[in-house]
């Protein structure tokens, strides 16, 4: 999932190049900016993956526990 998170950085990454290179800045400029982009929409997905895995498995967790409850009940 990493590898998909930091290609999409990436891709981020050369699509704002390639945007502000359109406005004619200085190189210098564009590449700082890009990279800026890519730290922050890379730590973005990141964060979001992590809340969407937690968000799974607590989940799964409560299925389970529900479910050991009702088979130790001998429902």
């Amino acid at each position: 999932m990493n590898k998909i998170i930091v290609q999409i950085g990436l891709l981020v990454f050369f699509i704002s190049v390639i945007f502000f290179s359109q406005k004619e800045m200085a190189i210098q400029d564009i590449l700082v900016r890009s990279l800026v982009l890519f730290v922050a929409s890379t730590i973005m997905l990141s964060l979001l993956y992590l809340v969407f895995v937690r968000s799974i498995n607590k989940m799964a967790v409560s299925k389970r526990k529900s479910f050991s409850d009702n088979i130790g009940r001998g429902q």
